[in-house]
């Protein structure tokens, strides 16, 4: 019996995999297959039970739903636009510079808006153009923008920072301000790679330019409002001070607060300064939380029953007994695997959500703590994302810049792969 559930398991995991790469619905797969996993084994109520467990996560409901409320709520006033611009418009002058401080402008806008591709529009849409006129070639202009979108690891509404808060019982500004360091360090060798990537390749040059204002004229900015681009920074800022020794001043303990009211506040502030009828507002944000439940949390409700049936066939137990002897496999299956998953389907969540379901509960028996161990696994998820030719953010990059994905992509790829080895080696 054990070497017919081995061999279900075996076979669930490939075909989760083959499924994932030929684009099927990441939800429908994970469900699919895990319930087959659990009927196969005997044990359906164990893919079902954890299909309602997950269903209420009460830390991720709040913290993902708010968050992605209030960003449909900054995509309809246009905020988001104000923040790239504001951000943007004094680079023009700044030539082959442009480069990294472009990627690290995406990464860090990337924790105001947490979705990569909705981040890559609003700045590629404005800094794209600004890189082609100060002679980048356009796929090292995509490359620029891609490389920075694992900014929202450090966001308050992603959902990885929820689940690990809930396991390691920390806050989510706590998690957050814990793994920044890391994850910032990683977007600087991103950053620097590409750079060095676009030396080598020549990506920069007057040709590159002229080619470009043969094309259009050069694109500019549109005005900024001070007010309105504050606005997605808000609930970010309230997080921070309310996570760190600053919340101790007297004026500034009332930012002591949880993810929802940060962004109720910050969605608040935005129906404010924008006049924005207050009907039109609530609309959007719940619009956000329902997409955000359907969405993001459906993913993780999917995982949750794909884990559920691995469990079943016993894989998941022997893998923890596997690795708690051999400790030096932790750090390279948290962040190799994910990566790998993140590049072959073009989704670092399914498998760093998985890993982090199956294994990261069990850290402290492996040696590790859960907020590193489950972070590192879901950055290099992200970051394995970021170097995948056949994801939704590269894609949206590739159409800016009007270039072949895979042409962006091989610029991007050493970078995060370097970025992966750091996390292995320092982070765990």
């Amino acid at each position: 019996m054990t070497e017919i559930k081995t061999l279900i398991a075996i076979i669930g995991i490939i075909a989760t995999i083959y499924l994932l790469i030929k684009k099927y619905e990441t939800r429908t797969v994970l469900i699919g297959v895990g319930l087959i996993m659990s009927i196969l084994t005997l044990n359906p109520m164990g893919a079902l039970d954890a299909f309602a467990k997950s269903m209420t996560s009460g830390g991720l409901i709040m913290a993902i739903c708010s968050s992605m409320g209030f960003a449909y709520v900054m995509k309809y006033t246009e905020c988001d636009t104000h923040l790239v611009n504001l951000l943007t418009k004094p680079l023009g002058g700044l030539k082959f510079v442009l480069i990294p401080i472009a990627t690290m402008i995406t990464f860090f806008i990337n924790i105001a808006i947490p979705s990569a591709a909705g981040c890559a529009a609003a700045v590629g849409a404005t800094l794209i153009p600004v890189l082609r006129s100060a002679g980048v070639h356009p796929a090292m202009a995509g490359a620029s923008i891609l490389a920075g979108t694992f900014g929202s690891m450090m966001s308050p509404g992603s959902s990885h920072s929820a689940m690990i808060s809930e396991m390691s019982g920390l806050t989510i500004a706590e998690v957050n301000l814990s793994h920044a360091p890391y994850t910032t360090i990683a977007g600087v060798i991103g950053a620097i790679t590409l750079t060095v990537i676009a030396l080598i390749l020549k990506d920069y040059g007057q040709q590159h330019r002229d080619a470009y204002l043969q094309e259009k004229s050069e694109t500019q900015t549109g005005r900024v409002n001070f007010l309105y681009a504050l606005a997605p920074l808000v609930p970010l800022v309230i997080l921070v001070i309310g996570g760190t020794s600053l919340q101790k001043t007297p004026c500034l303990e009332w930012t002591q607060m949880g993810v929802p009211q940060a962004m109720l506040i910050g969605a608040i502030y935005g129906l404010v300064v924008t006049r924005t009828a207050p009907a039109k507002i609530t609309n959007e944000f719940f619009n956000g939380m329902g997409n955000s439940y359907a969405n993001v949390l459906g993913i993780i409700v999917a995982a949750s029953v794909f884990v559920a049936g691995l469990k079943s066939t016993g894989a998941i137990d022997s893998a923890i007994e596997f690795l708690k002897h051999s400790n030096e496999f932790v750090r390279w299956g948290a962040t190799i695997g994910p990566f790998l998953m993140g590049v072959i389907t073009g989704s670092g969540d399914a498998a760093a959500i998985a890993f982090n379901t199956a294994v990261t509960p069990h850290a402290v028996e492996l040696g590790y703590t859960h907020l590193n161990l489950g972070m590192a696994a879901a950055i290099a998820g992200a970051i394995g994302r970021t170097a995948s030719p056949i994801a939704g953010v590269t894609i949206v990059c590739a159409g800016l810049a009007m270039v072949s994905p895979v042409e962006m992509v091989k610029r991007t790829a050493l970078g995060m792969i370097l970025a992966t080895l750091y996390l292995a080696l320092f982070m765990l």
